[in-house]
């Protein structure tokens, strides 16, 4: 930082300096100054060339608003995972159960149209008290054991929404879903995507500021001792049941939290859209982005669903349009997944720690001289 301030005019310099002091020792009010500037920026970039020439702002601003869902969901399993070190795959599980939780008391399917707003909460809670649900039966399995039972329950939720005809409508799903409103003010329309990507950053602000003073705290130091040597916790008298328990509920409330909001996005849920794949595209964003770094994780989701969902598709019609040999005749849609594995094969190779690395992460892959061991 001091690097890029002294290449700055004197007084701009003095500026940068003041409000790193400032946001340096208020943590939360840089969060929401840095979301409510990368808020700005981004549909600004989407107008800059070449990237103005692949979609119309609307399309951009929606394609945000998804990939943010996606970085909110990636913050909550980097919880499990990177700040309590359980590795958990079936985490989709629990984006299914708050979008369910919404579908079914705000939809025509029940006939019952409970507000956006307290189902927020709602569906946070659900998914917590199945997240300790989750972790109870668990607590003494560890890595490949507790990676199966957890994806044995990511497997269990879908095919249970599947066959539950009566409570979910089965394959059909449930539609008709209602959207956000602020009463007597505004009500959502899906034609104008920007209500939603307003409402997706600030609900992204509050989770990265909840997650922060979580990292910072009695709990956070709790969880970090059990990644790092869970005997050793134990020994020092830290309760590693229940932080277990507090990692399992926090991590899942956060994607419950954000299921709400895809299902009110969208206004339709059914069973094949919380796969297995669901699962793992998260798991790869929070190791590609940085295990255990808040920022990282978002980063690293933001960019994969952008890369899959857009440039891929664009790619595609560019190549045709181009009239380029070969690679006219390829429908990059259909390898991305091949291109996604090759990328987290040399990604591995080249960078294990992710792209922007915790702190005591980075220090593992690291030697003394700052290369790479």
């Amino acid at each position: 930082m001091s690097r890029l301030t002294s290449r700055l005019p004197a007084p701009l310099a003095r500026l940068a300096a003041r409000l790193t002091t400032h946001f340096t020792s208020h943590r939360s009010q840089g969060i929401f100054f840095a979301i409510v500037a990368l808020g700005i920026l981004l549909p600004i970039l989407s107008r800059v060339p070449p990237f103005g020439a692949l979609q119309s702002i609307n399309a951009w601003t929606n394609a945000f608003t998804i990939a943010v869902i996606y970085s909110i969901l990636a913050i909550g399993l980097n919880v499990v995972i990177g700040f309590a070190g359980l590795l958990d795959l079936g985490y989709a599980a629990f984006f299914a159960l708050g979008g369910y939780t919404y579908a079914l008391v705000a939809s025509p399917f029940l006939n019952i149209h409970l507000p956006f707003w307290p189902v927020l909460i709602i569906g946070a809670i659900i998914g917590a008290i199945f997240g300790v649900l989750l972790g109870a039966p668990t607590l003494r399995l560890r890595g490949d054991y507790l990676a199966i039972v957890t994806l044995g329950f990511g497997e269990i939720v879908p095919i249970t929404l599947l066959n539950a005809d009566k409570f979910t409508a089965g394959t059909i799903g449930i539609g008709g879903i209602d959207k956000p409103n602020i009463p007597g003010l505004y009500n959502f329309d899906l034609t104008n995507p920007w209500p939603f990507y307003i409402l997706v950053l600030a609900m992204l602000a509050i989770v990265v500021i909840v997650v922060y003073r979580l990292e910072d705290s009695k709990i956070g130091r709790a969880w970090e001792a059990i990644r790092e040597d869970e005997l050793a916790a134990e020994s020092s008298g830290i309760n590693t049941t229940i932080s277990k328990l507090q990692a399992f509920a926090v991590g899942a409330a956060i994607a419950g939290f954000i299921g709400v909001f895809n299902a009110a996005k969208l206004t339709i849920v059914a069973p094949d859209m919380f796969g297995f794949v669901v699962s793992v595209s998260t798991l790869s964003a929070v190791v590609l982005g940085g295990m255990g770094n808040v920022v990282g994780v978002g980063i690293g989701a933001f960019v994969i669903y952008l890369i899959q969902s857009v440039f891929l598709k664009q790619l595609s019609i560019l190549f045709t349009q181009l009239s380029i040999p070969i690679l006219k005749d390829i429908d990059f849609l259909q390898f991305q997944y091949v291109l996604y594995g090759a990328a987290l094969v040399i990604m591995m190779l080249r960078r294990p720690q992710g792209i922007f690395p915790a702190r005591r992460r980075h220090r593992t892959f690291t030697d003394a001289t700052g290369n790479s061991k």
